[in-house]
């Protein structure tokens, strides 16, 4: 019998390149506003603009526009012109509308596990986008369970599993962020597999956990997990 009923994955830059998006789209903001403030100035507007929006608008690429929009009206003082957040506004439907690019080992991965484990994936953000970008990824059929979410906590994780019926135990989660796939699921006492990503919105970080965090395990990539978990499964780690 397998040591988790369910192998949970996140998705924006686990499954697939996302982050890149953001930061391709910043630079542009940036460049738009430049006769304005310096980068470094839009940049960390910007970034308390969209931290202090969470609670209205929550995670997403429909977020980040509209936190980019009050960026531009604020740090131009109102002087934004409508031609100028038409271009802000081209910039986030080039966003919604881009490639959904796997990483690398992605899929064989999936298509290796699926037929020992069951398979969920767990994302934040807006719902249409990330239902599009599942639809569109190729990997739907690989997961039993899809759960989009407002936001990822130690409670949201609790009412997860509860609904499922799992205990803690049971479930391994892996994923890119710190904040939102790894640290919650330990403190619940899962298992987590935290697999980096270069990039990483400055809001997701978080300090690594200690290596001899029970529960814990750090892998370069998700080729590597189908190895990570037959040594779990036969009490190698």
């Amino acid at each position: 019998m397998s040591r988790f009923a369910i192998i949970a994955f996140d998705a924006d830059d686990t499954l697939w390149h996302n982050e890149r998006l953001y930061l391709s789209t910043q630079t542009q903001f940036k460049q738009l506003l430049a006769q304005y403030h310096s980068p470094a100035w839009i940049d960390d507007r910007l970034y308390q603009t969209e931290v202090r929006n969470l609670q209205h608008y929550g995670y997403g690429i429909k977020a980040f526009a509209l936190s980019m929009i009050e960026t531009a009206i604020e740090l131009t003082e109102g002087r934004i012109t409508g031609t100028e957040i038409q271009t802000i506004l081209d910039s986030v439907r080039q966003m919604l509308e881009a490639e959904v690019e796997l990483l690398e080992h992605v899929a064989e991965t999936l298509a290796n596990l699926a037929d020992r484990y069951s398979l969920m994936v767990i994302t934040k953000g807006d719902l249409l986008d990330q239902e599009t970008k599942i639809a569109r990824s190729g990997l739907a059929g690989y997961f039993r369970h899809v759960e989009i979410v407002s936001d990822k906590s130690k409670e949201s994780y609790a009412r997860l599993l509860e609904r499922l019926d799992l205990a803690p135990k049971q479930f391994l989660m892996v994923g890119n962020s710190l904040r939102s796939d790894i640290l919650p699921v330990l403190a619940l006492g899962g298992s987590a597999v935290y697999v980096p990503y270069p990039n990483t919105w400055l809001h997701e970080s978080a300090a690594r956990p200690p290596a001899e965090q029970a529960g814990y395990y750090e892998i370069e990539h998700l080729g590597l997990l189908p190895g990570l978990l037959h040594r779990l499964e036969h009490g190698e780690e």
